[in-house]
């Protein structure tokens, strides 16, 4: 009897990710493809369209996983090398059963995955363990011929994207896709659109040449913030390596924070969609909280992770979501899915009806001081035990605190959060305080409990 088992450390909450050639192997991408095949049928699901980044493994990823999906008798659509909100765009406006994503995501040139979704539902941690589970026991459906169809879909979405556009002439806009498989798309997309825009790093580039393709870590931005500066842009626009998140920073270029992107954006939404839910993910600011309530809107805090992010704006009926991390979700007039590209399109809409310089409007915001996205590094096992032991501790304190993703704990001064990351050996934290002296008490707040839990703190 054919099975396979997967190491367990690449099984994450929201996707399967690894180290290629370490707990990651070929042989894990054709097993997958038959666990895959075996859920579609256990649905009574028939078809899966599939997409790859440019990654330098990614090809030969593909080649496995739709030989997987083949040998189990699933429809397969190939998109080629694509972003992941065009993967996502393809099944949803085909109408198709399911998709997989070959893709590192943010993650350095030696790592892939998969990310995955079923029509109508996200794909989050006991479903990749039922797809494991399926792979290790060989409790596969039987054997039968699939059929593969190679479909283009870039014509359709930038038609989509320019259609949705409403940008004024004057505008100058700095774009950084990082060498990512957003690179070609919005090279396209660029030259169809009113205004002056000006590209770097848009060569698809699975070593990742320039810069790590991540938008949340500030020296990611270098290279834009200069562009900016010297081409006097109004703003600039930065993307991970597989298009599904956006970094944005201003007309003077300071980096400005996802949270507040997705404060900024909710009131396109809002104004449409008054009253409407808005799922805000654990490490965002309280401003965008206070902001999106301003703006007549019902914000809800809920646990980070595109895919868990997903599954509770179906929960909950929600028309707008955001993380921290860069992942922007619209529902209004979209298909609810993260799209960094789609998410620039309606950022600069709504830019070019505010009349005012892009540090103008952030300022005006309600102030807050803020640490950016701290990361400690920890181990597989080490990160859960140290959020674990923070509950313990708070709990035996009669401290009050969020522990629905890691431990949001909350004073009068602020707050700071510790979660353990789903996509690297990380322990995540944030701070945030309503002064600069508020700041450095919630600090010393957070290593003092860190300390508690025997973990050893950097300096931040």
């Amino acid at each position: 009897m054919e099975s396979h088992t997967f190491n367990k450390t690449i099984l994450r909450e929201y996707d399967i990710r690894g180290i290629i050639g370490k707990d990651l192997n070929l042989i894990d991408a054709l097993f997958l493809g038959k666990s895959f095949a075996t859920l579609l049928k256990k649905n009574k699901l028939k078809n899966v369209v599939i997409g790859y980044d440019g990654r330098i493994s990614s090809l030969k990823i593909e080649k496995e996983l739709v030989k997987g999906l083949l040998s189990k008798g699933i429809k397969v659509y190939k998109i080629g090398l694509a972003p992941t909100p065009l993967l996502y765009f393809s099944m949803y406006s085909r109408k198709l059963d399911s998709g997989i994503m070959i893709t590192g995501s943010h993650n350095p040139p030696n790592y892939n995955g998969f990310k995955m979704l079923l029509k109508n539902k996200s794909i989050v941690g006991k479903d990749i363990l039922d797809i494991a589970r399926i792979s290790s026991k060989g409790d596969f459906c039987k054997n039968k011929k699939g059929k593969l169809n190679k479909i283009s879909m870039i014509d359709k979405y930038l038609f989509f994207l320019t259609n949705s556009a409403k940008i004024k002439k004057n505008v100058k806009v700095a774009w950084d896709p990082g060498n990512g498989s957003s690179g070609e798309i919005i090279s396209r997309l660029t030259r169809k659109l009113n205004g002056k825009h000006y590209l770097i790093n848009e060569k698809i580039d699975g070593s990742f040449p320039a810069h790590h393709p991540d938008p949340t870590v500030p020296k990611n931005l270098k290279q834009l913030i200069n562009l900016v500066k010297k081409k006097k842009c109004d703003f600039g626009f930065a993307f991970d390596g597989d298009g599904d998140r956006l970094g944005v920073v201003d007309n003077k270029g300071k980096v400005i924070y996802a949270d507040k992107i997705v404060a900024f954006l909710a009131k396109d939404v809002l104004l449409g969609k008054p009253n409407s839910k808005i799922i805000l993910d654990i490490k965002s600011s309280q401003i965008v909280f206070n902001e999106i309530k301003k703006l007549n809107g019902k914000p809800i805090f809920w646990k980070t992770g595109h895919s868990l992010i997903k599954k509770k704006m179906k929960e909950t009926k929600a028309v707008f979501a955001g993380e921290m991390s860069g992942h922007i979700f619209f529902a209004d007039k979209y298909y609810g899915f993260d799209d960094a590209i789609y998410a620039s399109i309606r950022f600069l809409n709504l830019f070019c009806d505010s009349n005012k310089p892009l540090s103008k409007i952030f300022s005006n915001m309600e102030k807050s001081y803020n640490t950016p996205e701290l990361r400690f590094n920890s181990t597989e096992t080490e990160k859960f035990i140290i959020v674990e032991k923070l509950k313990k501790i708070l709990k035996r304190e009669k401290k009050k605190f969020i522990g629905i993703d890691g431990v949001r704990y909350l004073t009068k001064e602020g707050w700071w959060l510790v979660r353990a990351s789903n996509t690297q050996n990380i322990i995540v934290a944030r701070c945030e305080a309503y002064s600069k002296e508020n700041l450095k008490k919630i600090k010393s707040n957070l290593k003092k409990n860190l300390k508690k839990c025997s973990f050893k703190v950097p300096k931040f």
